[in-house]
């Protein structure tokens, strides 16, 4: 994807099964190789690590219609479906 990702599209490199097609070589992009996923990205199920990608792509999309109110909202949200899972 030459412009980048946009947030809410699946990556044109993945396959059915979930697999970057891209992955070891030289133009697989930077973001995707300095990735380092984590216990909380991965949840404990797809669905957990798919929300967790999501609310991810929410709050990091240049978007002017997205003020700090929005924000903040999708933060107390993630922060609520977290503390279901402890």
């Amino acid at each position: 994807m030459p412009h980048g990702k946009p947030a809410g599209v699946r990556c044109v490199q993945l396959t059915d099964d979930n697999l970057c097609r891209l992955f070891g070589l030289p133009d697989r992009p930077a973001v995707c190789v300095n990735l380092r996923p984590s216990a909380e990205m991965c949840g404990e199920t797809r669905e957990e690590a798919l929300l967790y990608l999501e609310r991810l792509e929410l709050l990091t999309r240049p978007n002017p219609l997205c003020d700090n109110r929005n924000r903040d909202y999708l933060l107390e949200q993630w922060h609520e479906f977290k503390g279901r899972g402890s």
